[in-house]
């Protein structure tokens, strides 16, 4: 009898145990926004308007500079939510599968779900080509949140190719098979698209991004009636091209305020090869008549009157994000549960608005790789830091905030340590890489067998040094004999970077400093 109410005390006070475990876990809203360069408040930008976002900030730690792993959503989303590089996961495109390259990967929520966490996703977490079933359904033990045709505002019904709500240009996409032909994000012109802008005067949610807040709104109310702790990841698709949003966000702004690029040429004695033709924005349909593709070199040459429009759009858009936002902060709000929540908030990467004569991501020059990282904790004090950060960092970050075990294999570090001093600095640098392919007649010129190249990019607080390697990546040892060029910019002299200064005898010793640092990283990268 006495051993059975022993039994009985240790049981309950076990489950008690166990729930009040749970309890201490702290929920976590993971937000992640599809092309959202650093234009924000909290960034310095005194014209967008971005309430929710500056909200936000101001209860979190802004790392303002922070960077991707590379300038396009499949490779840097696959890095940023398994915690390891390109090289490893083997994503550099947007064809390639994550888990075909990696089986056995370990993903963030799915980290979370062996700790005892919910995971449910709803939008762009993963890019849909790198993952199975395009949201890699083992990283979520709860169904994936989908937007139905009834969701959307007043009938309208879904978008056209998930982008359209103007008659007109849903007209464009009327059968499966044009919409498929039409649905293409590489940087490569191989289809048409729709218009690169839309504004008609609809409600938020007639568009993906206000169903998208809504789907998240409702679960993170469910969630408050649970005891479990749960990772919700929100992904916004906006600001991506096209620049479609509700009319009242177009509003906000005048389109001849809207600030052009001060620096609109290739940097001199920039190799041809850091720089494209802006073929992602050359899908669009209303794109050619305002540009000329005619000239030597990687140029776009984009009319002003068109470029206005685009930036226009591209703020538009930006505040359209923002309004998202402010749902899923005011729902906590109301849950009461603001404060006591891990919200992280990340641009997958950069983005390019007419600066070098580039528009859209693709490069490895700060426009492209540098993006938003914005953390809130309880018990952290808000600040701004700018220590270098990288989205390889945001996984072990998040499991450390959330006191748990910092699974071994990760590439990244825990920025906590910065969140509780930010003069703190846990990176010496940012790496991120992209590739290219040289013709079959400069590979033959510059006596490759290979057209495959693969640029490093090394950015320290006052360099970034890029290196452009033929058929390498950084698990092989390091061959000086496949250098097909190089890159160096001083931001402190030359923020806009007008002049790569590599080959420069004033910065001599800082390049040789510079180049041991990228082959000491490569090193450090070779397959054991």
């Amino acid at each position: 009898m006495k051993n059975n109410l022993l039994f009985a005390i240790l049981l309950t006070f076990t489950l008690i145990s166990n729930v009040n475990a749970q309890k201490s876990k702290p929920n976590i809203l993971f937000i992640a926004v599809d092309d959202l360069k650093p234009e924000l408040g909290p960034y310095g930008n005194k014209l967008v308007k971005t309430p929710n976002i500056d909200r936000l900030a101001k209860m979190s730690t802004v790392f303002l500079n922070n960077y991707c792993q590379q300038a396009v959503c499949g490779p840097t989303r696959a890095s940023l939510m398994t915690g390891m590089r390109p090289d490893y996961t083997k994503v550099w495109d947007l064809k390639t599968q994550m888990r075909d390259m990696n089986p056995n990967i370990l993903t963030l929520p799915q980290y979370l779900i062996t700790q005892g966490y919910n995971t449910v996703g709803t939008g762009k977490i993963y890019h849909p080509s790198s993952s199975i079933k395009k949201i890699d359904p083992v990283s979520w033990n709860m169904p994936y949140l989908e937007p139905e045709a009834s969701d959307y505002a007043n009938s309208l019904g879904k978008p056209a190719n998930s982008q359209y709500q103007k008659p007109e240009n849903k007209a464009l996409f009327v059968t499966k098979k044009e919409r498929e032909k039409r649905d293409n994000d590489d940087e490569e012109p191989t289809t048409i698209k729709g218009p690169s802008t839309e504004s008609i005067d609809v409600p938020d949610n007639a568009y993906d991004d206000g169903v998208i807040a809504l789907l998240a709104k409702n679960k993170l109310i469910e969630f408050s009636k649970s005891s479990n702790p749960y990772f919700m990841a929100v992904g916004f698709r906006k600001p991506h091209l096209p620049f479609v949003a509700p009319k009242k966000y177009w509003d906000l702004y005048n389109r001849a305020d809207m600030p052009l690029a001060t620096f609109t040429e290739h940097a001199k004695d920039a190799p041809e090869i850091a720089y494209h033709k802006s073929g992602e924005l050359r899908n669009y349909i209303d794109i050619p008549e305002f540009a000329t593709f005619n000239q030597p070199g990687n140029h776009v040459y984009l009319k002003e009157e068109k470029q206005k429009e685009l930036i226009h759009g591209y703020y538009a858009a930006v505040s359209y994000m923002d309004a998202q936002v402010g749902i899923l902060l005011n729902t906590l709000d109301s849950l009461g549960t603001l404060n006591n929540t891990i919200i992280v908030l990340w641009g997958d990467h950069g983005w390019h608005l007419g600066d070098h004569d580039l528009w859209e991501k693709h490069t490895n020059l700060e426009n492209a790789t540098r993006a938003p990282l914005i953390v809130a904790a309880p018990g952290m004090k808000p600040g701004r830091t700018t220590s270098l950060s990288e989205h390889l960092d945001i996984f072990p970050t998040i499991v450390d905030l959330a006191g748990l075990k910092i699974p071994s294999q990760l590439q990244g570090k825990s920025l906590k340590p910065v969140m509780i001093n930010n003069s703190s600095s846990v990176n010496d640098f940012a790496m991120s890489q992209y590739p290219r392919k040289l013709s079959k007649e400069d590979a033959k010129n510059a006596g490759f067998d290979s057209n495959k190249i693969m640029g490093y990019s090394l950015r320290t607080s006052q360099y970034r040094f890029t290196i452009w390697m033929n058929d390498f990546t950084s698990d092989q040892p390091f061959d000086s004999k496949k250098i097909y060029a190089a890159e160096m910019y001083d931001y402190n002299a030359d923020p806009l970077e007008k002049e790569n200064i590599y080959k420069s005898d004033k910065y001599k010793e800082a390049a040789k400093e510079m180049y041991k640092k990228m082959t000491d990283f490569f090193k450090s990268q070779e397959t054991k």
